[in-house]
């Protein structure tokens, strides 16, 4: 891999303190406070910085994963109100515990560990240390086929159930996984430096046992997203594009040991009903996606943390940098003209993506507007909207400031 592409604003999960810091003195990233008069260069570090400390001193301090949140408060999903319209009951309303591990947003962590250790905010060797330590935990921990469950408990490794039937395997959050490990694996890539080829050959065992194929489910040509031990397939849900999984479907491709066929690409992803659009909102033609105006804005970031989208197009034509830039402009248009008339909205202050909401966490986007900007969604965009998303930036940090800064950035 020539080029490593890293959203590290991509990463900014979480405005809450958590107590309990893992990181040892001589790499402490200490917090600061906002500041005026920054230069833009200044203000990028600075909040690329504070927003590592997450996943450096925030991670859980017995696996070195990312947490699910930085907060234990009580989490509401939007599969609840569907389950609630099905009469049956709520699985997610409760509190998931403060070990509760995310496994996509592990691979995000290990990302921005490379950019850290590039940056000299940490040494390369604490940042070996800390990815030997993910690596060794996840290879006594839960796994499926060689596929990891949404959330994993830090201490013991054992499943955290997302839903009733979702309960292990998750592609699409393995697939974010997998992707920060392999870019580990090319980044620290000195062959003399036996901690080096040890997390090397750690990393090529979870790769090569990851079997991506039998998410299949008998041939079908589909990927499922999910599968239990438990439930099978009874969560019933076929990874169609567009969305923020073309990651899936191009690490199912490539594996050396498990790939999928590239019948099951054509058929699942390119040609589901859901992955073209081609209408124009405010100016902007959409070419990809069912969602109206987009959907949320993690679609166009998650797959491109490891591909560089710009010059990226597919046998159909689909160019995926301008895919990204319009969904992003679409977004913003959106929030300026504030339709639903919410508070703050404006071209400096908008972004709508997953996130928590008064309604629990929702995948915010034009269609399920909330009033809740992700500050997130408009930092992470800055390969698309560089000018954009540095004003936005700006905003948040100067105009905002401690409203929403905090000690792991935004």
């Amino acid at each position: 891999m020539d080029k490593i592409a890293v959203f590290l604003l991509a990463l900014i999960l979480s405005s809450c303190a958590r107590q309990k810091e893992t990181a040892s003195v001589t790499d402490e990233i200490k917090p600061t406070g906002t500041q005026k008069g920054l230069s833009d260069e200044e203000l990028m570090e600075t909040v690329q910085r504070q927003t590592f400390r997450f996943f450096w001193h925030g991670a859980h301090p017995n696996s070195g994963m990312a947490l699910e949140r930085s907060n234990t408060v009580k989490a509401e999903y939007y599969w609840d109100f569907i389950n609630e319209a099905e009469g049956v009951p709520n699985f997610s309303k409760r509190d998931f515990g403060p070990d509760a591990c995310a496994v996509g947003g592990t691979g995000f962590g290990i990302m921005s560990t490379i950019v850290a250790a590039e940056r000299k905010w940490i040494t390369r060797e604490a940042a070996v240390e800390r990815l030997m330590k993910i690596a060794d935990f996840l290879c006594t921990a839960d796994c499926f086929h060689g596929i990891y469950p949404h959330f994993m408990d830090g201490n013991t490794g054992k499943t955290i159930p997302f839903d009733r039937l979702d309960d292990a395997a998750d592609l699409v959050e393995t697939s974010y996984l997998l992707m920060g490990f392999l870019c580990a694996k090319e980044y620290f890539n000195h062959p003399q430096e036996p901690k080096e080829v040890y997390l090397a050959n750690r990393i090529d065992a979870m790769w090569r046992k990851a079997n991506w194929n039998w998410h299949t489910k008998d041939d079908s040509n589909y990927l499922y997203w999910h599968w239990s031990p438990n439930n099978g397939f009874d969560m019933n849900f076929p990874i169609w594009g567009w969305n923020e999984a073309l990651i899936t479907y191009l690490m199912s491709a490539s594996s050396p040991t498990h790939p999928i066929s590239k019948k099951s690409y054509n058929w699942s992803w390119t040609g589901a009903p859901t992955h073209k659009n081609g209408k124009e909102y405010y100016g902007y033609t959409l070419p990809l996606g069912n969602f109206e105006m987009g959907g949320p804005l993690f679609f166009e970031q998650y797959t491109f943390m490891g591909i560089d989208p710009n010059g990226l197009t597919d046998s159909l034509g689909n160019d995926y940098f301008i895919q990204g830039k319009n969904h992003t402009l679409i977004q913003r248009a959106y929030c300026a003209e504030n339709p639903r008339k919410f508070k703050g909205y404006s071209s400096k202050c908008w972004g709508l993506t997953a996130g928590d909401s008064h309604k629990g966490y929702v995948a915010h986007c034009p269609g399920q507007d909330k009033g809740v900007i992700q500050p997130t969604a408009a930092i992470s965009s800055m390969p698309y909207t560089p000018q954009e998303s540095l004003e936005a930036m700006r905003y948040f940090y100067e105009e905002l400031g401690d409203k929403i800064w905090s000690d792991y950035g935004f």
